[in-house]
């Protein structure tokens, strides 16, 4: 199996894993943050949804241009600190699983030499589509598990 192959399917998976997730914590805590400047549950699935934009954009850079550059993306720089909190959940909800079945689709259509595409990118060594829709699989699972722990958090301050 390739690498490609098993991005794509974690890629494809994340909807189903992430979706019963955020429904299972209680509309209690689903805004509420651990402590001032850390996320809510709300805010880290409003943040996936967010990010699909981001990345088609990459991706159609990386793919018409010779040697592109990629901005760093840094949420806690570049987004005002309630702008997740502002976003309607099921709606973002509707939209992640919509981009990324639209997202799935394109990938599936890549060449090999286009997923090998580069660009540079502001914080790391060395930057190609593969690289980068790795990085989006891990991505999800990290926020995934943003929102568990916030789900089974006992100790709120």
């Amino acid at each position: 199996m390739s690498g490609e192959f098993l991005v794509i399917e974690a890629l494809e998976r994340a909807p189903a894993f992430i979706l019963p997730l955020i429904r299972e914590v209680p509309r209690t805590i689903l805004k509420r943050r651990p402590r001032p400047g850390k996320w809510s549950a709300h805010e880290h699935a409003c943040h996936l949804a967010a990010v699909h934009p981001r990345m088609m954009a990459r991706l159609d850079l990386m793919l018409t241009e010779e040697k592109p550059r990629i901005k760093p993306y840094l949420p806690h720089l570049d987004d005002e600190d309630d702008a997740l909190l502002k976003l309607d959940l099921a709606e973002s909800m509707d939209r992640f699983s919509a981009d990324r079945k639209n997202l799935v689709e394109r990938l599936r259509a890549l060449s090999p030499e286009e997923w090998q595409r580069t660009a540079d990118h502001g914080e790391y060594t060395h930057y190609s589509v593969f690289i980068m829709f790795r990085h989006l699989a891990m991505h999800d699972m990290f926020h995934a598990y943003r929102i568990e722990e916030l789900l089974l958090k006992n100790d709120w301050e």
